[in-house]
C-alpha cells in the first residue's frame, strides 16, 4: 500500500491506515519502534521487556537498599 508522509508541525507523520494497525496490535498512543535496515525505514510496536523476580533480587546491592521507613504510629486497626 502506499501512502505519503506528510509535515506535522517540524516533524514528519506517516498515518497508518486501520488494517494495518490492527495486525500489527497498536492503536493511538501506543509506542513504537524505529529504526533503519539497509535502507529502509521500518516501524514496529514497542514490546515491553519482562524481568524475572530473581534477576531483579540479583541487582540488589548495599548501595541501592532503601532504609526502613517510620511512617508515624497506627492510624487504623494496623496489627504490628
Amino acid at each position: 500500500m502506499r501512502t505519503k508522509i506528510q509535515k506535522w508541525g517540524n516533524s514528519l507523520g506517516l498515518r497508518i491506515p486501520r488494517s494495518f494497525a490492527v495486525d500489527a496490535g497498536v492503536q493511538a498512543g501506543s509506542e513504537v519502534e524505529l529504526s533503519i535496515r539497509r535502507g529502509e525505514l521500518v516501524v514496529k510496536p514497542a514490546r515491553r521487556k519482562r524481568y524475572l523476580l530473581k534477576d531483579l533480587l540479583r541487582r540488589i546491592s548495599s548501595k541501592n537498599v532503601h532504609l526502613e521507613e517510620d511512617l508515624g504510629s497506627p492510624a487504623g486497626k494496623e496489627v504490628w
